[in-house]
């Protein structure tokens, strides 16, 4: 997906969210996207990448392959697992600059922003904050 803009992988994940009319649908496809993430190298699962500020353990890990960095992550809850598996869709294999100045404007229209309890908000601002500084850091590299 590396030909696609941030803003284009937006704009198809909240088309495939439109499909859905009931949030319980939504969330059974958070689950199914959690399920079918890349397997996450346990040599990760380690303090340095365990995300601060999220209910469940997320961990969440960064590479630079040439100008663009690759997410890996996990979690040992379902539903954070899919929405970090959005996160990692729309920020991997783009330039730390445009990561860094990005709007995540799908989280919001796809019903997320408003359908998570206020522990799972705070876990999301959190994984994008732990990006967001990822690439930062990947950015000096």
């Amino acid at each position: 997906m590396s030909d696609y803009t941030i803003e284009d992988i937006q704009n198809a994940i909240i088309e495939e969210f439109t499909l859905f009319d009931e949030w319980m649908d939504k969330y059974e496809y958070l689950i199914e996207l959690g399920r079918n993430m890349e397997p996450y190298d346990p040599k990760f699962k380690t303090n340095d990448c365990l995300i601060d500020g999220c209910q469940s353990r997320v961990w969440v890990y960064g590479i630079k392959d040439g100008d663009k960095i690759i997410y890996h992550a996990d979690s040992d809850a379902i539903i954070t697992k899919g929405i970090i598996s959005l996160l990692i869709r729309v920020f991997s294999r783009q330039k730390p600059s445009d990561i860094l100045s990005t709007d995540l404007f799908f989280i919001e229209k796809i019903g997320l922003k408003e359908n998570l309890s206020p522990t799972r908000s705070n876990g999301l601002l959190s994984m994008i904050k732990r990006m967001k500084d990822l690439a930062l850091q990947l950015n000096s590299l």
